[in-house]
């Protein structure tokens, strides 16, 4: 049966949270969804959604709660029916869903990198020693204390613009960024260098956006299928199960990323102490339809080999 495509009269509503490199998600979302039925913008609907981890902006994640804080209240307004789909960036996901919610829409991924973001320093490598860095990822602050014992990492929450501004500010000589971000709002002009996944793997899907959607709606399945991006999808699919076998949050420092090669996939990934002291790694590889499989096997691996108390705050 045909599905009813959406029209200015009945709009498809897109939700979203409203920092600027949110809606360009979304929009990129919209954009696509226009070309792939050839409808008009007013066939579509942009609904901004405040969260609770934009609202909380005076202190760490882990503090009130993880990840789940910029995803439940625009889940709760798609189980509500207030919207029809939701974008999000993919590291921000819970590795699981609430019951009626499926996510299994990827668009193309972006670039993985790190962004070095400075007015003075030109590498990561070149910063003098002691010097204030500033990072609200706990992935990124541990990854820098490995490397850099010296430095002194300091909270850094907001988004790019409100960081940028701390930079401006004075409060750090140095953040990180995700390039991928950073290439959608059209700012790779403030990038000093970008860091090799070699210097420090990035997040779990970091520059993949994805679209959730509710379960039982069968033109929202029917319309994300015609621009979910396979391949995408399958290294999610991996890393997305590394990070389930790890019982990964914004509470654990994990970096992990997996690359297609021909009909192979091959996965990174790495866990640390917060504090920085350790880091344990390695990498599998497997058939592409064997990278979920893939990804928790190597998950358990490290998860094994760190043992129990691993991510406890001592020390740090």
């Amino acid at each position: 049966m045909a599905i009813t495509l959406p029209s200015p009269a009945s709009p498809l509503k897109i939700g979203t949270r409203g920092s600027p490199l949110a809606l360009a998600q979304a929009y990129e979302t919209r954009e696509r969804l226009m070309k792939a039925f050839d409808l008009p913008e007013e066939a579509f609907e942009v609904v901004v959604i405040k969260t609770t981890g934009d609202r909380v902006l005076d202190r760490p994640l882990k503090e009130i709660g993880g990840k789940g804080l910029f995803t439940k209240e625009i889940e709760d307004a798609m189980l509500e029916g207030r919207i029809d789909i939701a974008v999000h960036s993919t590291k921000d996901m819970p590795v699981e869903q609430p019951a009626g919610l499926i996510l299994d829409t990827y668009l193309p991924r972006e670039d993985t990198r790190d962004a070095f973001v400075s007015k003075s320093v030109k590498r990561l490598a070149d910063l003098d020693e002691g010097a204030v860095v500033g990072t609200s990822s706990l992935r990124r602050r541990a990854q820098l204390l490995n490397y850099r014992p010296d430095l002194k990492v300091v909270e850094f929450r907001g988004n790019v613009q409100t960081r940028l501004k701390k930079l401006e500010d004075g409060v750090a000589v140095a953040t990180f960024l995700a390039m991928a971000g950073l290439r959608r709002l059209g700012m790779t002009d403030i990038v000093q260098s970008a860091i090799e996944p070699e210097e420090m793997l990035p997040a779990v899907a970091q520059g993949a956006i994805s679209i959730e959607r509710r379960i039982d709606d069968n033109r929202a399945a029917e319309m994300l299928a015609a621009i979910h991006h396979t391949q995408t999808g399958q290294r999610m699919a991996a890393e997305r199960a590394f990070l389930a076998a790890l019982d990964g949050s914004c509470e654990t420092p994990i970096g992990g990323l997996a690359e297609l090669d021909g009909t192979t996939i091959r996965m990174r990934g790495e866990i640390l102490r917060p504090d920085g002291s350790e880091r344990i790694a390695d990498a599998m590889s497997a058939p592409i339809a064997d990278g979920a499989k893939m990804g928790r096997e190597l998950g358990e691996t490290l998860r094994a080999r760190a043992g129990e108390g691993f991510f406890d705050w001592v020390g740090a």
